[in-house]
């Protein structure tokens, strides 16, 4: 398969590093709502903000419907401090000690945004001493610093940052020389740079699938809700296309497409998994089965909310969730790979 890693290194730039936040999805929304006009694909809007997009194929009543997600782990505004800075309230489950240090971009509801820098309360040992460095790394402890002149929690407000606006982290996002893809927010914007990637390239080499296929692009997955409704009524088979998760005594790497066997909602359904090793066997895609205890996926949601499918969970292998994550080009490629073999069965 050939594959136009220029067309796909915009995709991963331009998607990891709009802003979307769960619940502040909308730039990232309307970036693939023009690409996909671009390429002249039928897509459609939810009423609660996510994209389905459609390619028809021969058989249009036995679907196939893959998602990924783009809502990402941010936080909000929970309170302004009396010396201006900002108490946050975590979105989506981190480890508060991952975005100690990073910088951020306040997003107000009328539009302004302002920089700053998440911190610790305690955030200097030449003040603090050990109490900086034992310091709890919890929400109450946390604060976003302001890029403002400001001295009160007057001054905050003056500027027109308000509890509930969005705080979106940055994603330094860097694709070095040799493959490796190091930023926040792989999970799971790199699945849908693949996915996005995969329709220009079933539209671009004019493929007609032989079942219709919709790529249903979530907003809330990262709060468990994402693909629980308004899936598709021909879909048969979802695939959610997600991140797998390397580490200690995980079978998952950071250059294999890594199919889930099971995770915390469950086994996924065990013929459509066959049928995608087979897949990956035939074709020579790198491919690991894995099992992921604290996991959950768009799949589950959509299963917990009473949809009549058979799911299975694949992706690729990304290493440090939740914090500043990585992965490489032969995960994406070969995840790409599986989704466009499996597009033609």
């Amino acid at each position: 398969m050939n594959i136009n890693n220029e067309k796909l290194h915009t995709y991963l730039k331009d998607i990891l590093t709009l802003p979307s936040p769960t619940g502040y999805t909308h730039k990232v929304i309307d970036y693939i709502s023009k690409e996909l006009d671009s390429l002249g694909i039928t897509y459609k809007k939810t009423n609660k903000g996510a994209l389905i997009a459609t390619i028809q194929g021969n058989d249009l009543d036995n679907g196939i419907t893959f998602s990924a997600h783009v809502d990402t782990l941010g936080a909000m505004v929970k309170s302004i401090n009396s010396s201006g800075t900002l108490e946050i309230t975590p979105l989506g489950g981190y480890m508060m000690n991952s975005i100690e240090g990073e910088n951020c971009t306040i997003e107000t509801v009328e539009g302004e945004t302002f920089t700053g820098t998440i911190q610790t309360v305690k955030p200097s040992v030449h003040i603090s001493g050990n109490d900086a460095r034992e310091l709890k790394r919890i929400p109450e402890n946390m604060e976003v610093v302001i890029d403002e002149k400001i001295f009160s929690k007057e001054d905050t407000e003056k500027l027109g940052i308000s509890i509930g606006d969005f705080i979106c982290f940055d994603s330094r996002t860097i694709i070095t020389k040799s493959g490796f893809v190091k930023s926040r927010h792989l999970d799971d914007k790199a699945s849908i740079a693949i996915l996005l990637y995969s329709m220009y390239h079933l539209k671009s080499n004019n493929i007609i699938p032989q079942r219709t296929i919709n790529f249903f692009i979530s907003n809330y997955e990262e709060v468990g809700h994402g693909s629980s409704a308004a899936i598709p009524e021909n879909t048969k088979e979802f695939i959610a296309v997600d991140m797998g998760c390397p580490g200690p005594n995980q079978n998952s790497t950071e250059y294999h497409c890594c199919i889930c066997a099971k995770d915390s909602s469950g086994p996924y359904d065990l013929d459509l998994r066959k049928t995608l090793v087979n897949i990956c066997k035939d074709n020579n895609v790198p491919y690991k089965l894995d099992i992921y205890p604290y996991y959950g996926s768009d799949a589950s949601a959509a299963l917990r909310a009473g949809w009549d499918i058979r799911t299975a969970l694949i992706g690729p292998g990304v290493f440090a969730s939740h914090g500043y994550e990585r992965t490489h080009m032969d995960s994406i490629h070969a995840t790409l790979q599986l989704i466009i073999e499996y597009s033609q069965k």
